[in-house]
């Protein structure tokens, strides 16, 4: 038990501090050995747990679910032809032929042509998913899956190692995986292969690397400022940082991000216009008399040459089997009619140009995308989750499949775990205000992240959009939860009643957050259970 001194009363008494867990806590960490082992211990059992509930009967459904339809028969195709080729049209269900999505599953995946197909999404994720077909089969679903998978639990691990070194806090980095790992939308982005899961490992490697360079930036401006103060130079203007390794870095990751997806190149835009802002702030603190001009004028040109470039050169590069191939999409438009370009860029070489026309018709298709689906989600109520997507169901009656009762029903649904996504809105939003009125940097960090994956999609109000979409930026949601649970607990130098209380608190919310996802488990996994318990999990009418 520690304590502290106080002269409130007369004389000076000891008050106990801290909580009997605390205590405890202080036992077990007694040496730096274990406080060493604690940092990684903590992050490495949340993605052991994720691993856990993403990795077992991963192949339930052995079915091509939601839109893995597009991107399982892509990506196996991508690896053979170095682009998308098209698959035999599937017949309606009440024709008594099989479809082609039953063929594929049935292990005819050999039925693509090498005639191209129009796809709206650049190659990377595609590929990707082709590499665990190659290494499993692609008549495993546990190799249409593996790949998202794997990438998901990595991104658990991601999010509790940034979040640890941002708040510098092994608990809060430990609660934020673990709220991610056991999280529905997260395990259901991890079990069902669609691009958005990979999309969210890139964004969140970039983000760290933003958080690293951060840290390197400022540590070689205090150099710098006492490098001149030593030796009588002023500090008018700061210095021009030309090598700034995890700058590059973030320009890579976020570029791997736009290359399975745009919307990855939102997350650049709002990391690098960070790194500017940034770079202001440091400079003003490190003491360069013109931080803000030095930072516009010397330094954000060199840290966008360092960022955007590599980002553009690895899209580029991602659509390396497309340039390579002779029948890709619009691989030939120019030959087939299409126009050349003229003037000043009539030297740009054929199959850029037809590479060009390929992207304009990719945005001319995402923006005029307004199809109705029964499933779409308006951005503006997805911070309330109004309309989680339901990727798979399959009603059974008494005897089928095991069914003990009248009806049952195995479903993959969206549905995030209630009692984390509105308590991480709700932590963002303290979060958000916290930031302007104490100013303490890693709060607005997080919300950088969580403004990045959500405000550039209030333009596409119209457009036909989903709610698993926020998986992108769900990661820093969570973090903003756990640094919240962390202001709340408080420190275990606080007087004791109120840091034992804190800890009673915390605990009883965590349990009905872990009690919350085990009932809503087997709806995120396909897990065949009666009708009733079904639909008990449909809070919302919109939900159903």
């Amino acid at each position: 038990m520690t304590t502290e001194l106080t002269d409130d009363r007369p004389g000076l008494a000891e008050r106990p501090t801290g909580s009997r867990l605390d205590d405890w806590w202080g036992r077990v960490l007694r040496t730096s050995t274990r406080v060493a082992v604690w940092r990684w211990t903590g992050p490495l059992a949340v993605t052991l747990l994720a691993a856990v509930l993403r990795l077992v009967n991963l192949g339930n459904p052995h079915s091509l679910v939601f839109d893995e339809t597009y991107y399982v028969k892509d990506g196996w195709s991508i690896v053979h032809l170095g682009y998308e080729g098209t698959w035999p049209a599937n017949p309606t269900d009440d024709s008594g032929q099989p479809t082609t999505d039953q063929r594929f599953a049935d292990g005819e995946t050999d039925i693509f042509t090498s005639a191209a197909e129009f796809i709206a999404h650049p190659p990377l994720g595609k590929y990707l998913i082709g590499l665990g077909m190659l290494l499993f089969g692609a008549d495993s679903s546990f190799g249409w899956r593996i790949t998202v998978a794997v990438l998901g639990i990595a991104t658990v691990f991601l999010t509790a190692v940034i979040a640890r070194s941002l708040f510098r806090s092994t608990l809060v980095g430990t609660l934020a995986g673990f709220l991610l790992a056991i999280d529905g939308q997260a395990i259901v982005m991890s079990r069902v292969t669609l691009l958005d899961g990979i999309l969210t490992f890139f964004v969140v490697l970039g983000f760290g690397a933003l958080l690293l360079d951060r840290r390197w930036s400022s540590r070689k401006l205090d150099e710098w400022v006492a490098r001149r103060t030593e030796t009588g130079r002023d500090t008018l203007w700061g210095p021009v940082l030309w090598w700034r390794p995890w700058l590059v870095a973030m320009g890579l990751a976020l570029g791997l991000a736009a290359a399975t997806k745009w919307s990855g190149i939102y997350f650049l835009a709002f990391f690098a216009v960070y790194s500017v802002l940034s770079d202001m702030v440091l400079r003003r603190r490190a003491g360069v008399v013109f931080w803000s001009s030095s930072a516009l004028l010397q330094q954000a040109p060199v840290s966008f040459l360092l960022t955007v470039p590599i980002a553009a050169v690895t899209y580029l590069a991602s659509w390396t089997g497309w340039f390579v191939s002779k029948d890709g999409w619009d691989r030939n438009w120019i030959a087939s009619g299409g126009q050349r370009w003229t003037g000043v860029l009539s030297w740009v070489p054929d199959s850029l140009q037809n590479w060009w026309h390929y992207q304009s018709e990719i945005y001319g298709f995402n923006i005029g995308l307004h199809t109705a689906h029964s499933y779409q989600a308006n951005p503006l109520l997805w911070l309330v989750m109004q309309r989680p997507t339901s990727m798979y169901y399959v009603g059974t009656d008494a005897g089928q499949d095991g069914c003990a009762v009248a009806r049952c029903g195995a479903a993959i649904t969206g549905i995030a775990n209630p009692f984390i996504w509105y308590a991480s809105v709700v932590a963002v939003i303290v979060l958000a205000v916290l930031w302007v009125l104490r100013r303490k940097w890693q709060y607005g960090f997080v919300v950088l992240g969580v403004a990045a994956g959500y405000l550039p999609w209030l333009m596409y109000v119209d457009r036909t959009v989903f709610q698993f979409y926020t998986i992108a930026f769900e990661p820093f949601m969570v973090m903003a939860l756990a640094a919240a649970i962390g202001l709340v607990l408080g420190s275990r130098t606080d007087e004791r009643p109120r840091r034992t209380r804190a800890v009673l608190w915390v605990g009883v919310y965590l349990g009905v957050v872990v009690l919350a996802s085990a009932y809503w488990y087997p709806m995120w996994t396909a897990i065949q259970m009666p009708w009733d318990f079904i639909r008990s999990h449909y809070w919302l009418p919109s939900w159903l």
